[in-house]
């Protein structure tokens, strides 16, 4: 079961990486392993990369069975009088592993790419694989989904660089059609940080 389990990640994230499509634009803004939504959600994160900046985001995303797609945009601030920059990308989220006796959590491969506008443009490849699983509250509506996501941001621009990072975070459905967010990065540059999301899902 372990054997086919790693072979399975392995697979989809060679299938994942191959068009690029985690943390697109590099922010602290983290991802469970399953989507709360059936056919589309859109919302709104802040961010606080490295807890000097702020990053302003509006997301909207859709899936296909295994498989969804979010586009993400907004505005990043670094903080001690550096200009601002836009961001914008594209984030992949298949689901490679679903919970069973034996293993007790779901996994999937996250993968994107993205960019830094306007002031020292950069691109950003984020490779990434969340751990975690839905706990439903007895007897209400309510569901957390607390993960930990592992992932590496090939960045070319700012004389090239790879990054590594570690989110910690939960995802709580508070009814059928809204959920709250919360990560917090550790690791290089602005994975570091925490994030805040308002997401109505559908």
């Amino acid at each position: 079961m372990l054997r086919k389990t790693v072979l399975a990640l392995g697979a989809a994230l060679v299938v994942c990486t191959g068009p690029a499509f985690a943390q697109a634009t590099a922010m602290p803004a983290y991802y469970a392993p399953s989507r709360s939504f059936d056919e589309y959600e859109f919302g709104a994160t802040l961010s606080f990369p490295d807890y000097e900046g702020l990053g302003v985001e509006g997301l909207f995303g859709f899936g296909y069975k295994n498989f969804d797609l979010e586009v993400r945009g907004g505005m990043f601030d670094p903080g001690e009088g550096i200009d601002a920059s836009g961001t914008l990308g594209v984030t992949g989220r298949y689901r490679v592993i679903a919970h069973t006796e034996n293993f007790p959590l779901d996994g999937a491969v996250v993968a994107g790419i993205g960019a830094w506008l306007f002031n020292n443009s950069t691109a950003l490849i984020p490779v990434g694989i969340t751990l975690g699983r839905r706990l439903q509250i007895e007897d209400s509506q309510v569901s957390i989904v607390p993960y930990a996501e592992p992932v590496v941001v090939f960045v070319t621009g700012l004389g090239g660089d790879v990054w590594f990072g570690l989110g910690l975070g939960a995802d709580f459905k508070l009814s059928q059609a809204f959920d709250v967010r919360l990560s917090v990065g550790f690791g290089d540059a602005t994975l570091e940080g925490f994030a805040l999301s308002a997401v109505w899902v559908h």
